[in-house]
């Protein structure tokens, strides 16, 4: 918090509170990278985002050859801008590649007149620049709409007076335009700068996530909008801000199909940060965190969703978490537990399920297979004198796959939770968390957020082709493996509810439609590997969302009770999956939409990629699809 309290200093230094803007509903800064050894940020921008005389020739051919070219209209409110930061904001938009642009500046009436004489001079040395003053000081939001109003280009892409524009950004823009021309709304990567152009700390986003921007932030910086989406939905709104920019994207997301959202997954903007810095208050800190809430609530509120709560999220107040509701009367949830003796392990699960989970409708169908020790025959026994279980018994080999499939068959619950004999409870809410996000209509598949018996992530998400198999991409890895508990991650990857490619199905809630709508999971070629993560992609290739939540938290003691897939009888088997999934997800497992290509999927989570998994748009430029 300290860190994003001191940025805040420094905007209110430079250019009083309106300038402190949309600080205060961003993330906050991640930890470091960890990158290769010998490797740096500084090194990454100098290696794959440099542009070259060569590379500026070959945009300006790709431009040339553009069937359209979009006037877009980078709109600017500014107050009290330190006259040399004014000018490079300026200048980084007059040198940009792309040359079908306007900025349009509105003066919020500074009581400095360097403002007013900087952009007279510039507007003279460029007809693409106009200006107005205010003649009242209005605050950000009234500033911006000032701005917007001299706009006249088919796309408005916002700029804060004090940042910088990358030299690709407009052309990016222009390039994602052609490959996707029916896009409302864009938005893409961002780093921070300081004042002798050092830059630091990307920000590598995920494909646009609904949940994820409720809980941050996601769409600036650098957002694109087209200008006919922000006249219907009424400019930016001067009660809110502080928080303006987060509840203008939140309107915006309102009346457009999430498929004419695109995230361009290049650094785009650079995010001015300042040494030194004045006083802050308080007191306006938690007036900008009220209206980032303000803003949250008010769309859930449009949206029919008022017994949704939102708060601060548990791992850092700075984000949200939104607590959306069970249904009354609460759906029937049929929880399906595969097992095989090891009685220790299912007597813990099952006691946490029938004396330490709060979720009022339970049923629940153990799959024995093949179980011959006394003690787990027994505690089976036990188990089927409750009227909440109920002992569905198959023998033969373990085909994981097939016992979930024959017991949701089996069914009476609206909802189906695949669920491991070694997962044990740790507080009573968390089938509540899980219940309220499968019900809703546009997701289809759940995940928890697990942890180890030593209290270290054992999953936040599934990441789609970690690592690499016989010279192919790798099927899947877990995101924040072995990261603290408490770690709220990359720009709050582990401590935010958000699309994932693939949630495990050690514990997995998904409604029993759905479910049966896909085929539910394949047992005859993914027995016992990978059948979650092929489940997940037939969940999201149906047209719904796989979603994961920080919010239920379990123990998960990783598959005590079946064999390893490095034991020389199964290794044949876990090679032919491995197989399997290539065939068929190839293209998705090089291309999770919710990890960044920026990143190396070979290494630890959110390590820099060398290079990138993505080639540069202009070499050779893409036809649209």
């Amino acid at each position: 918090m300290s860190r994003r309290l001191e940025l805040a200093r420094q905007r209110y230094s430079s250019g009083g509170w309106p300038a402190v803007g949309d600080l205060l509903a961003a993330p906050f800064a991640p930890p470091a990278m960890r990158p290769r050894a010998g490797f740096s940020y500084s090194k990454w921008i100098s290696s794959y985002d440099t542009l070259n005389a060569a590379n500026r020739s070959a945009i300006r051919r790709h431009i040339a050859a553009m069937p359209r070219r979009p006037l877009i209209s980078v709109v600017v409110p500014a107050y009290q801008t330190p006259a040399r930061i004014l000018r490079e904001t300026i200048e980084s938009v007059r040198g940009q590649v792309y040359p079908h642009w306007e900025l349009c500046i509105a003066d919020d009436a500074s009581p400095s007149s360097h403002v007013t004489d900087i952009l007279r001079e510039q507007a003279a040395l460029d007809s693409r620049i106009c200006w107005i003053r205010r003649e009242t000081n209005g605050g950000i939001a009234e500033a911006t709409n000032s701005a917007l109003a001299l706009a006249t280009g088919e796309f408005v892409a916002l700029l804060d007076h004090d940042d910088l524009l990358a030299e690709r950004a407009l052309y990016e823009i222009a390039a994602e335009l052609e490959r996707h021309p029916g896009t409302d709304l864009l938005f893409s990567d961002e780093d921070k700068i300081d004042e002798v152009g050092r830059r630091s700390e990307p920000y590598f986003k995920p494909e646009y996530s609904y949940d994820l921007l409720l809980g941050q932030n996601l769409i600036n910086h650098l957002a694109v909008y087209r200008r006919a989406l922000l006249e219907r939905v009424g400019g930016l709104d001067p009660s809110l801000d502080g928080s303006q920019d987060y509840d203008l994207a939140l309107r915006a997301i309102e009346v457009i199909d999430p498929s004419r959202i695109r995230h361009i997954p290049f650094v785009l903007y650079h995010w001015r940060q300042e040494s030194g810095g004045g006083s802050f208050s308080q007191r306006r800190l938690e007036a900008c965190l009220r209206n980032a809430r303000m803003a949250v609530r008010r769309h859930l509120d449009r949206m029919g969703h008022s017994a949704a709560k939102v708060s601060e999220a548990p791992l850092a107040r700075i984000w949200n978490r939104v607590a959306w509701p069970v249904p009354d009367p609460a759906p029937l949830v049929t929880v399906i537990v595969p097992t095989r003796d090891r009685a220790a392990l299912l007597r813990s699960c099952m006691d946490g399920l029938l004396r330490q989970t709060a979720y009022p409708a339970l049923e629940i169908i153990v799959v024995d297979n093949g179980s011959v020790e006394d003690d787990a025959l027994a505690l089976l026994d036990t188990l089927e004198r409750d009227e909440r279980v109920r002992i569905l018994r198959i023998d033969g080999e373990f085909n994981y796959s097939a016992l979930n499939n024959v017991a949701a068959r089996q069914a009476r619950g609206d909802i189906l939770l695949l669920l491991n004999n070694d997962i044990e409870v740790i507080a009573d809410d968390w089938l509540n968390e899980l219940v309220s996000l499968a019900v809703r209509c546009d997701i289809g598949a759940v995940g928890a957020k697990l942890l180890y018996g030593s209290g270290k992530i054992q999953h936040a998400g599934v990441r789609l082709g970690a690592g690499s198999f016989d010279g192919g991409p790798g099927i899947a890895g877990h995101i924040g493996l072995f990261r603290s508990a408490t770690d709220p991650g990359y720009f709050g990857h582990l401590g935010l509810t958000r699309d994932v490619g693939a949630v495990t199905g050690a514990c997995l809630a998904i409604r029993r439609d759905v479910y049966e709508a896909v085929g539910g999971l394949d047992d005859t070629r993914l027995k016992v590997a990978f059948n979650d993560v092929d489940l997940c992609m037939k969940v999201r290739q149906h047209g719904l969302r796989v979603v994961w939540t920080p919010n239920a938290v379990l123990y998960h003691l990783e598959s005590a009770s079946r064999p390893s897939d490095d034991r020389p009888d199964t290794r044949d088997r876990f090679r032919r999956e491995c197989r399997f999934m290539q065939a068929s997800w190839r293209g998705e497992l090089l291309n999770d939409p919710f990890y960044s290509p920026n990143f190396d999927n070979t290494a630890d989570d959110f390590a820099l990629a060398w290079p990138p998994r993505q080639r540069a748009s202009w070499e050779p430029w893409r036809k649209p699809n």
